[in-house]
C-alpha cells in the first residue's frame, strides 16, 4: 500500500516520478540550449568603420616589424617593411580565419595555424591560404597613423 504525502491522491511514487521527469527534462534542455547556440550563432553585423587612428606613433614602429591592432571588430596588422614603408592588412588568414603575425626572421606575414605565408604585399606565397590578405590604406598625418579601407 502506498503512503500519501500531502493531499488526497499524492503518493511517494508520484512525487519521485515527477522529480525524475523534471530532472530529465532539465538535462535535455541543458544539453540542447548550448548546442543550438553553437550551431546557430547570433547575428552580428560587420563593423562600418571606414578608418581608424592608431594609438601608436610612426616612430614607434621599427623597420622589419609588425603590430596587431583592432580595425572595427576584426584584427588587422600594421607592418613596417625592411625598406621603411608602412603597410596594413587584415590580420585574418584567408584559409581558416586564424590571426596572422609578422615574422621578422622571414620578413613576411605568417599564419601559425596551417603554415600559411604572405609577402609584404599581402599576396599568399606558400601554404593553404586560397587568396591574398585584404589590404588597407595607411596614411601618416603628423604623429598619427590613420588606416582606412581601400576604395
Amino acid at each position: 500500500m502506498e503512503q500519501t504525502l500531502g493531499g488526497p491522491g499524492a503518493t511517494r511514487r508520484g512525487f519521485v516520478n515527477w522529480v525524475l521527469g523534471t530532472s530529465a527534462a532539465a538535462f535535455v534542455l541543458s544539453v540542447l540550449y548550448p548546442l543550438t547556440r553553437y550551431l546557430i550563432p547570433p547575428k552580428t553585423g560587420e563593423s562600418q568603420a571606414a578608418s581608424v587612428t592608431l594609438p601608436i606613433k610612426p616612430a614607434d614602429v621599427k623597420a622589419n616589424s609588425g603590430q596587431i591592432f583592432k580595425f572595427g571588430n576584426r584584427p588587422a596588422i600594421l607592418v613596417r617593411t625592411p625598406a621603411g614603408e608602412l603597410r596594413a592588412f587584415s590580420a585574418v588568414c584567408t584559409h581558416l580565419n586564424c590571426t596572422v603575425q609578422y615574422r621578422t626572421d622571414l620578413s613576411h606575414i605568417w599564419c601559425a595555424c596551417h603554415n600559411g605565408h604572405f609577402d609584404l604585399n599581402g599576396q599568399n606565397i606558400a601554404g593553404p591560404p586560397p587568396r591574398p590578405l585584404d589590404a588597407y590604406v595607411v596614411n601618416v598625418r603628423g604623429t598619427q597613423i590613420v588606416v582606412s579601407k581601400g576604395a
